[in-house]
């Protein structure tokens, strides 16, 4: 597959590496495509990974990952324009998360979400919210102690979560937990200022919030 992954931190940089170790051809977006940053990344990177800008990244992928800070997500599918998303998958990874008063809080949320937001933004595009609620070091290959865990996800379109399931699964989750339409994200995102502040008490950045069934 060609994969578009908007976004160059350390979310962007897991998940292209990951989709690259599979196999598929990754366009890592970023706003410094030039950066010594990005070419020290990509030199160390394993797979086929090229770096470009945020719509060359959205041209070149048939599935496209959004992987921006949840505050500059907005302006940036502006920027490239819904009509490079059209008809396409995008993975929704990210967060309202707002720090400006210290512990974090969301700056959308439980009467809409950014996951919500995205889809508006991009209507012809299959929004599927995934990968928002587990760090960038538990995304690919995860190594939680006992059985894989299962990812949380939510999206409007069937067969667009199905295609994320597949992914989930190539990159060692057990598979996924639909709560439905992108709605969904509305308790999804709220998850996410609860993991930072485990993680501030825990002093770790690799735990998660999963579910456990009989």
């Amino acid at each position: 597959m060609k994969v578009g992954v908007l976004g160059s931190g350390d979310v962007g940089r897991t998940l292209a590496q990951g989709f690259a170790a599979r196999g598929h051809d990754v366009k890592l977006g970023s706003r410094s495509p030039e950066s010594p940053k990005l070419r020290a990344f990509r030199q160390k990177a394993r797979g086929n990974i090229s770096i470009g800008s945020f719509r060359a990244a959205a041209e070149h992928g048939k599935i496209v990952v959004l992987s921006v800070h949840g505050d500059a997500a907005e302006a940036v599918l502006d920027a490239v324009g819904p009509e490079a998303f059209a008809g396409k998958l995008v993975i929704d990874t990210t967060n309202p998360l707002d720090f400006s008063g210290g512990a974090p809080t969301l700056f959308v949320g439980l009467t809409d979400s950014l996951g919500e937001r995205v889809q508006r933004k991009i209507p012809q595009a299959r929004v599927v919210k995934a990968f928002n609620t587990v760090s960038s070091e538990q995304m690919f290959e995860p190594t939680l102690p006992g059985k894989r865990p299962e990812m949380l996800i939510c999206g409007n379109d069937a067969a667009a979560k199905r295609q994320v399931a597949r992914i989930v699964r190539e990159f060692g989750w057990a598979g996924v937990l639909d709560i439905g339409g992108i709605e969904g994200a509305r308790w999804l995102e709220p998850l996410v200022p609860l993991w930072v502040r485990l993680g501030t008490k825990l002093h770790t950045w690799k735990h998660m919030i999963r579910i456990e069934r009989p």
